[in-house]
């Protein structure tokens, strides 16, 4: 059986300034009571819908900001797909606007620089990702640091250059 990774790239098909746009996620309060279980926390920020109508800061209930960088990153790894070894570092991140439930959520990925590594087999990359409401506002945004594999050529592919 043959295995085609033409879908995945590798930190060879990249160029710095190359932007990806990932799809679409709509938040949920189930999204947010599964990540309150997960992570253990419990604010009523999140979780209290009555409190944060009447005494938080944004009238609503609102998702956690990890939440939010956790879709960033999950959004962002199928936009582009790559051949990625490691998440290395989050080299900044900002929360910028709270996420409400049923905001569509999704990722401008922007590679910012390429450093190959071990002879060229990899390389680190750091892109600048954006995670922006259906309203087109940057939600959350920052940069991170992956270990990206160079793409295996496969036999029908044209010689390196």
């Amino acid at each position: 059986m043959t295995r085609h990774r033409a879908t995945v790239l590798g930190y060879d098909d990249l160029t710095v300034g190359d932007e990806w746009e990932s799809a679409g996620r709509t938040v949920t309060a189930a999204d947010v009571a599964a990540f309150a279980g997960l992570s253990g926390d419990f604010n009523p920020l999140h979780v209290d819908h009555a409190w944060a109508a009447s005494e938080g800061p944004f009238g609503r209930p609102v998702a956690h900001g990890l939440l939010g960088l956790a879709l960033a990153s999950g959004l962002a790894s199928t936009a582009p797909r790559m051949d990625t070894l490691a998440f290395l570092a989050i080299l900044e991140w900002r929360f910028l606007l709270p996420i409400a439930f049923g905001d569509t959520v999704r990722t401008l990925a922007t590679v910012e620089s390429i450093e190959p590594q071990a002879r060229g087999r990899r390389a680190v990359v750091v892109w600048r990702r954006r995670l922006l409401n259906q309203d087109d506002r940057v939600v959350q945004e920052g940069s991170i640091q992956t270990l990206v594999r160079a793409r295996t050529r496969l036999e029908s592919d044209p010689p390196p250059a």
